[in-house]
């Protein structure tokens, strides 16, 4: 599930965004800053993070959760995706499909409006949390899923926003390997990345995804 929480990716980085996260309480399992390539890995893929809420957060087999630092008016897609490939081949380690079963993610604020249909929910890959049910966020905005599941990605039609009553209004909002941990204020770490064998390595964080 791919989120964009409305951080300037020109001012803040991927190590902020993921403080902010665990001063909050809500981790996701990785921050990515897909302009510098810097990645964040909070949680082990073993554990439910906290950005969908507890129930939804903890359906499947996995559900991982990534937070972009970009915001939704502005697709991160339209920049360069420094490390997007570690990223999409530890989620094919852990047998995360490259496909997109609700299509692309509406643009913001329409994305508000999204079906986010328990059926599309349920055949699994990869979706915007504009997409998921119960969750009202209008991120990550309208991306190109291509670039990040690759060209030969199938793209589905867009999907119809739900029709509403002319009263109702949006609801208002607001490893790869060697991963480096954030610590919270209270100075405990949260837990290490994964060591899950075989079936993949740990996130790794720096200036590239593909560093160290």
């Amino acid at each position: 599930m791919w989120c964009a929480d409305e951080y300037d990716p020109r001012t803040v980085s991927a190590r902020s965004v993921a403080a902010d996260l665990i001063k909050e309480d809500r981790p996701s399992h990785l921050v990515w800053h897909p302009g510098t390539g810097e990645i964040v890995q909070l949680l082990p893929a073993t554990r439910a993070a906290r950005l969908l809420g507890d129930r939804v957060g903890r359906e499947g087999r996995v559900c991982m959760q990534i937070m972009v630092v970009g915001q939704s008016r502005v697709p991160f897609t339209g920049a360069p995706l420094t490390g997007i490939e570690a990223i999409v081949q530890w989620l094919d380690a852990w047998g995360v499909a490259r496909r997109w079963p609700a299509g692309p993610p509406l643009p913001s604020p329409q994305s508000y409006h999204t079906s986010r249909s328990r059926k599309e929910w349920a055949r699994g890959g990869h979706y915007g949390a504009s997409q998921v049910p119960l969750v009202d966020r209008p991120d990550p905005g309208g991306i190109d899923i291509r670039r990040i599941t690759g060209p030969d990605t199938p793209v589905a039609p867009f999907p119809k926003p739900r029709t509403l009553h002319p009263d109702a209004a949006p609801a208002s909002r607001r490893v790869p390997r060697n991963a480096e941990p954030v610590r919270s204020p209270q100075g405990d770490a949260p837990p290490p990345p994964a060591r899950i064998q075989p079936v993949a390595e740990p996130v790794s964080v720096g200036r590239s995804a593909m560093s160290n």
